[in-house]
């Protein structure tokens, strides 16, 4: 263990060292002698464009430069706003973009906002770290003024009629039409769909409601901001409870990166974003230090931050460093490491074959390069093929010069098994240059939806000092899909310890097996014969809970469970449907010892199937 964390930082370390060289002797350039003021009131995105293109236009690449933007506020409209074409993984890919702010093919940078806010208007993506070296953001709060998540307070709760009256929040703009609701907002109007219902005093998400129908339809105003909604029963809303209803789209991140290479964000909140807090992809080495996807305050009015995930890495490779965050109330987990598997569609020879990106929110940008080492996967049982083998050459395959890149033909350095034959079965090939180690360390989750932090990677990974407060859901997921999002991969060296978790699996989501839960997506689990994860310690963690499962694990060679801490309260009732602490499929060479309940020695046995 100690050796894992002397390697990874000794990585870090190189990393910085590198970083910190190409920033001697910066030029510091303030902004606000370009004609970009805080406090205006005025539409901030014409002029900081027009000065950054004008001050990057004029600078040597080996130059490093230090750009300050003078603290307060700044309002980014979509006039004057640059337009932009970026395949975003894991969002909705519409194209163009509106985009606050780019800064791309930018080296030797830092960009300090020096606690500016940044309020953007209408469906923005705020800023774009697009081809990037040695690049630095910091001292940021990100936020929208109208967030397209909309936020209630339930009034009154008829459950016998099934009518519930809510009250918008006071910046909530909204329109009725033919008895149903709209939220608006500057060049938007949407139609919430779901809802999360939290609780009024402690912003925790409502114990054992999940996604829950909302009153939009059928709909009469009482008064204004004052909403009755006919048809809407849930008798867990009782008044006080606070709703923020959803659509569910994922337009933009708050934060893209795109093919950078030691990339540093350093005191970023983002408060709101329409997609993931922060969407890095093809990345080499990113570091988050003081990264915050969160809440402005203790005394903020609003209950939730970004409409999907904290944190979202895939295709990165290096070092993904995550420390001292806080990622609170968005609507899915607060980090998600992955890959993306392509499925091959067709085998050419015996070194040609066609992959295709498969998922609608994930195809767009590059999948591999020349050299690059692949290997290949059976998607019904998420066996691997133990050769692997190198890219030799790849090129996309469209119709037409404009369409995006979905489709590729890749010719490899040595034959392929006879048996790789996507005629006779579903096969997906991963990209195992594109795979980061990870710290992921001195954060803390908390009442948050869906699940903590997924980790999918093949390196080292680190997972220490963090607190996972009322997840909702599984505090950690290990998983690995190659059916549905297409997600790798196979977890191979992976340490949690001396993390707090804090009565997670308050609700059921996907995934919600146990507040540890290693669930690779298997569709043919009795035939398979490989394991899919191996080599996971779970050691020195203290786990709060009032439910019975701690750690459910599938497929997995080599688990170590020891020295971990149970302590059980009455804070919620029990009502999962896993009695067993721990639940194995498919586990071998496990370690189960010195493990307390209640602060006393506990011979924990797990439940095998």
């Amino acid at each position: 263990m100690n050796l894992l964390k002397s390697c990874l930082l000794i990585i870090i370390s190189i990393f910085f060292h590198i970083h910190s060289q190409a920033q001697l002797t910066p030029k510091i350039i303030d902004l606000s002698n370009y004609g970009v003021l805080p406090n205006t009131g005025t539409n901030s995105t014409p002029s900081v464009n027009k000065a950054i293109q004008s001050i990057l236009g004029k600078t040597n690449k080996k130059q490093s430069i230090v750009l300050k933007f003078k603290k307060g506020r700044y309002d980014f409209h979509p006039e004057g706003a640059l337009t932009r074409t970026y395949y975003i993984s894991n969002h909705d890919q519409d194209n163009p973009k509106t985009v606050g702010m780019a800064f791309e093919q930018c080296d030797n940078i830092t960009i300090d906002g020096q606690g500016s806010d940044f309020i953007y208007h209408g469906r923005m993506l705020p800023i774009a770290l697009i081809e990037n070296k040695n690049l630095t953001l910091k001292n940021i709060h990100i936020d929208f003024e109208r967030p397209q998540i909309c936020q209630v307070k339930i009034l009154q709760n008829d459950t016998i009629n099934g009518t519930i009256t809510y009250q918008t929040a006071p910046w909530v703009t909204y329109k009725i039409k033919d008895s149903t609701f709209y939220n608006t907002g500057e060049g938007w109007e949407l139609k919430p769909t779901s809802g999360i219902a939290f609780e009024e005093k402690t912003k925790r998400i409502v114990y054992n409601t999940s996604d829950i129908r909302v009153g939009t339809t059928k709909v009469k105003e009482l008064s204004p901001g004052i909403i009755q909604a006919q048809q809407w029963k849930n008798s867990k809303l009782i008044p006080g409870t606070v709703v923020a209803m959803r659509a569910g789209f994922r337009p933009n991140p708050g934060l893209f990166v795109h093919k950078g290479k030691n990339i540093r964000l350093e005191n970023i909140s983002v408060h709101y974003a329409e997609g993931m807090g922060l969407l890095a992809q093809l990345t080499d080495n990113i570091a988050l230090e003081g990264f915050r996807i969160a809440l402005r305050n203790d005394q903020d009015p609003r209950y939730f931050t970004a409409q999907a995930d904290a944190t979202h890495f895939s295709g990165c490779k290096g070092v993904v460093l995550s420390k001292n965050g806080l990622y609170e109330n968005m609507m899915d987990d607060a980090i998600n490491i992955h890959g993306t598997y392509l499925k091959i569609t067709k085998r050419l020879d015996d070194k040609t074959l066609i992959g295709r990106y498969m998922h609608d929110q994930s195809y767009g940008f590059d999948w591999g390069y020349s050299g690059d080492t692949v290997q290949f996967i059976q998607s019904k049982t998420m066996e691997l093929w133990d050769q692997k083998n190198k890219i030799q050459s790849i090129t996309v395959l469209r119709d037409k010069a404009t369409d995006p890149t979905r489709e590729f033909k890749i010719t490899l350095s040595k034959p392929l098994d006879p048996a790789i034959d996507p005629a006779k079965m579903d096969i997906g090939i991963e990209n195992l240059t594109w795979t980061p180690s990870v710290i992921f360390s001195g954060n803390t989750i908390r009442h948050n939806r869906a699940r903590g932090a997924l980790f999918s990677t093949p390196k080292k990974t680190l997972v220490e000092n963090n607190l996972f407060d009322h997840t909702s859901g599984t505090a950690i997921l290990l998983c690995g899909d190659a059916n549905g999002w297409y997600e790798t991969g196979s977890c191979h060296d992976i340490r949690i310890r001396n993390n707090t978790f804090i009565n997670a699996l308050t609700n059921m989501f996907q995934f919600t097996n146990a507040i540890i839960s290693i669930y690779p997506e298997i569709p043919d689990l009795k035939n398979q014969q490989k394991y899919f994860h191996s080599h996971i310690i779970i050691e020195d963690n203290l786990f709060e809970t009032f439910d019975k499962p701690i750690l459910y694990a599938k497929s997995v060679d080599g688990l170590v469970f020891h020295n971990n801490r149970i302590k059980t309260n009455q804070e919620y009732p029990a009502f999962h449907w896993n009695k067993k602490p721990l639940f194995f499929e498919r586990v071998t060479h496990s370690s189960i010892s010195n493990n307390t309940v209640n602060g006393k020695k506990s011979d924990l046995q797990p439940l095998d199937q």
